[in-house]
């Protein structure tokens, strides 16, 4: 058996982060399998690697300002951590990816742990620019916004994984740095992504969802039903990594057809 070190070394904290960002707040417990297992893998007890997950909850204003507390023993390196993380979500993407892909591989997990893949993330990864990062990047944004959102569309609430898009706030065309920022992201259904992609509906600073005036449509009854009626309904909030207000005011300005 590996032994123990009371100090996390890079790695082994890339790993903590990448499975809070991945996993949802009631999972965060040593009785986790895939704690367990990954926990063995990084040469950490599960009990250690699920206090250090609840020490970066503690981080986390989205998780605190629920009266969730988590625990009070982050460290000076899990901080310097969240703020490299929220300073450049791309490179910091790749790099816990890569950390918790490594640890998969020494736990023999089996198939099925790695993140889904979206589609836009396939394409994105033929990028003539480094098409691999890329593509993780992606996978990372992805992965983050099922976890944050339940895994459910925050208009409709739809939870058919295959009919989840993780949509940008900010078109992926219009802002390299920001496109692995869950932050920068709603999880919505395949007709809301495309909705919004478009501009026919965005989202207030308060999370409320607005839809264009132009496309009320009196004869259309399922346009009505799916999408109009959600003017001045409130979206399903997220657990963690809510939509950023600068990128929801980009939307309205710059994408909405108000």
């Amino acid at each position: 058996m590996k032994p123990m070190h009371s100090q996390w070394t890079r790695d082994q904290l890339l790993v903590a982060f990448a499975l809070y960002c991945r996993l949802s707040f009631g999972q965060l417990h040593y009785r986790n399998p895939y704690i367990i297992n990954v926990a063995g893998a990084i040469g950490r007890t599960p009990s250690a690697l699920a206090m250090k997950l609840v020490n970066i909850a503690a981080l986390d204003p989205a998780i605190t300002s629920t009266g969730r507390r988590g625990l009070s023993g982050a460290s000076a390196k899990d901080r310097a951590m969240w703020q490299e993380m929220e300073q450049d979500w791309a490179s910091f993407a790749v790099a816990c990816e890569q950390a918790l892909a490594t640890a998969e591989r020494k736990a023999e997990l089996l198939p099925g742990t790695e993140p889904e893949v979206e589609p836009e993330a396939q394409r994105a990864g033929q990028d003539r620019i480094a098409p691999r990062k890329i593509r993780i990047g992606q996978q990372f944004f992805r992965t983050v916004l099922l976890s944050a959102y339940g895994r459910r569309c925050c208009i409709s609430g739809l939870s058919v994984p295959d009919l989840l898009v993780a949509s940008h706030i900010v078109p992926w065309r219009e802002d390299a740095d920001n496109r692995a920022n869950p932050r920068n992201g709603l999880l919505l259904s395949a007709l809301h992504d495309s909705a919004f992609d478009k501009g026919w509906i965005t989202v207030e600073d308060d999370l409320t969802i607005r839809v264009s005036k132009d496309m009320a449509d009196p004869t259309d009854p399922f346009l009505d039903r799916t999408i109009a009626a959600y003017n001045g309904r409130p979206i399903r909030p997220p657990e963690k990594f809510p939509p950023d207000r600068e990128f929801l005011a980009y939307h309205r300005q710059r994408v909405f057809r108000g």
